[in-house]
């Protein structure tokens, strides 16, 4: 069942009251799943009950995504800011450095966490901010262009094409390798979630001169890349295995730049080995 929590945020005009809703399951060490742009927290639910079974799972929608309202007057959209954000969410919900789970600007997310010793440990699946400057240019214009056919259509065409697996191919296949996996409902639900992201526009140009370069020493990090990404590119996990040397970087065969609907047993495996660790 969604939940909401909302809590103080420090900002330059004081503070500012940020709400998140999350899904919470599971017992044992707790585990925060964070989302890539444009996306919800229903991105896990391949997922979700398999790393239940072992951690207290909490999967949030970031602010200005899903379910969670845009962040108030005077909050930017930068990692200054979301990050303290989240370290304040696991204040606000009683759990102290939980290991972490990203994909894309979620995995960028789960770095910074580490980096700031936030958090156990660190799963990063096609984490941001390991680009050239041309390769996000092509990453944002594919991002903008999913975004614009996503609100140009009407909520009967979103249906109906999700409704046949050539349908889901044609709104998916830009983040997942198998679309015709994901059920319909959850395409229409995904669909609409990046049609509305009033956080979108704000994230993105916030990402524009994001570069990953620092080391997260003396913690546990996977950073894990789909063999068939076409949105942040593979080699990029090259970059990535140079940025942080004592890395796990790992290669998920068959899965696009979302691998949890392509391979859920693989990246479940890949979670809870960097975790154990």
């Amino acid at each position: 069942m969604a939940a909401q929590v909302t809590f103080g945020v420090a900002s330059n005009g004081g503070p500012r009251e940020v709400t998140i809703s999350y899904e919470r399951a599971g017992t044992g060490e707790p585990l925060l799943l964070l989302h890539g742009i444009g996306h919800h927290r229903q991105a896990w639910d391949p997922v979700f009950e398999i790393l239940a079974a072992e951690h207290d799972v909490i999967a949030v929608d970031l602010p200005g995504f899903g379910r969670s309202p845009a962040l108030p007057e005077g909050l930017a959209y930068g990692l200054g800011t979301v990050v303290p954000a989240l370290g304040a969410l696991c204040e606000a919900l009683g759990i102290d450095r939980p290991h972490v789970a990203g994909n894309s600007l979620g995995g960028l997310l789960a770095l910074e966490l580490g980096r700031e010793k936030l958090v156990r440990s660190v799963t990063a699946l096609s984490p941001a901010g390991f680009w050239t400057p041309a390769e996000r240019r092509y990453a944002f214009s594919t991002l903008l262009a999913m975004r614009q056919g996503a609100r140009v259509l009407p909520l009967s065409a979103i249906e109906r094409l999700s409704g046949s697996a050539v349908g889901r191919t044609a709104l998916t296949s830009t983040i997942y390798h198998r679309p015709w996996r994901r059920s319909p409902e959850a395409v229409v639900a995904e669909t609409l979630a990046l049609r509305d992201a009033t956080g979108f526009g704000e994230t993105l140009a916030a990402g524009r001169d994001v570069l990953f370069k620092d080391d997260v020493p003396d913690l546990p990090v996977t950073v894990a890349w789909g063999t068939h990404d076409r949105l942040l590119l593979r080699r990029q996990g090259i970059r990535a295995k140079h940025t942080l040397p004592g890395a796990r970087l790992i290669r998920l065969p068959g899965c696009g730049h979302v691998p949890m609907n392509d391979d859920p047993a693989l990246v479940s495996r890949v979670i809870l080995d960097t975790c154990r660790r």
